[in-house]
């Protein structure tokens, strides 16, 4: 299962050579126009890469690992990069003298045993779609208010773990922020956080990145959130 949230960047003057550095069987299975199918194929092409066959039938007892997983969604964030970087200054038009280079890639890949997904932007000074997680024993509907749930949590275990653009319920406190270029892993029902240590990493936690860029998207961010824009 893939989910993509945000955007490529440059996605029309990528798209070719995207689709021309995929496997054969890879590029074949994409059935639509969208960058979130093209990320995909690319994920897919990256564990082929890496020597994981995405159709192996063992997968239904283990799943790949979630540093394997990992690993690839990483490198598909690579090599969508890279092909940006690559974009030529005088391929565009000038009525498109402002090509936006920046992507927005909020990704979430299972196996069926592992979940790993990324809160990321392609910018030093951008901040990140929002992303959230929440674990508890179980997921219950409020019963003094209809269509209204909360996370409860009877000990100190965690049954159950939810990860979301913006948090599901209105207990704030049971939801915990994904930093802006990291990748969030849940396996066996334990939660793991990572950097994502490239170009656009900032070791300083205090940093403070823009809203605007993923606000002009129509998506929010945590940030925005807690300033109240």
């Amino acid at each position: 299962m893939w989910m993509h949230n945000g955007n490529i960047g440059g996605w029309k003057y990528i798209k070719r050579n995207l689709a021309v550095g995929l496997r054969e069987k890879w590029f074949g299975s994409v059935g639509g126009n969208t960058d979130s199918e093209w990320a995909f194929a690319v994920f897919l092409d990256t564990l082929d890469g890496m020597g994981y066959d995405p159709d192996s039938a063992s997968l239904n007892q283990s799943g790949f690992g979630h540093s394997v997983l990992r690993k690839a969604l990483l490198g598909t964030i690579e090599r969508i990069n890279t092909l940006i970087a690559e974009i030529p200054d005088t391929e565009h038009k000038e009525s498109d003298e402002d090509l936006e280079r920046r992507s927005l890639l909020n990704l979430a890949v299972t196996d069926g045993h592992t979940v790993v997904c990324t809160r990321y932007v392609s910018s030093m000074t951008d901040e990140a779609a929002s992303l959230y997680w929440s674990s508890g024993t179980s997921w219950q509907e409020d019963k003094s208010i209809k269509g209204r749930y909360r996370m409860e949590r009877r000990d100190k275990g965690a049954d159950i773990v939810l990860v979301a653009s913006e948090p599901l319920t209105f207990e704030r406190d049971d939801w915990v922020i994904v930093p802006t270029n990291s990748t969030l892993t849940i396996h066996k029902q334990a939660v793991m956080i990572h950097p994502i240590i490239d170009r656009y990493y900032n070791p300083n936690p205090s940093y403070t990145r823009s809203t605007g860029f993923a606000v002009s998207k129509g998506l929010d961010t945590t940030e925005a959130k807690e300033r109240g824009e």
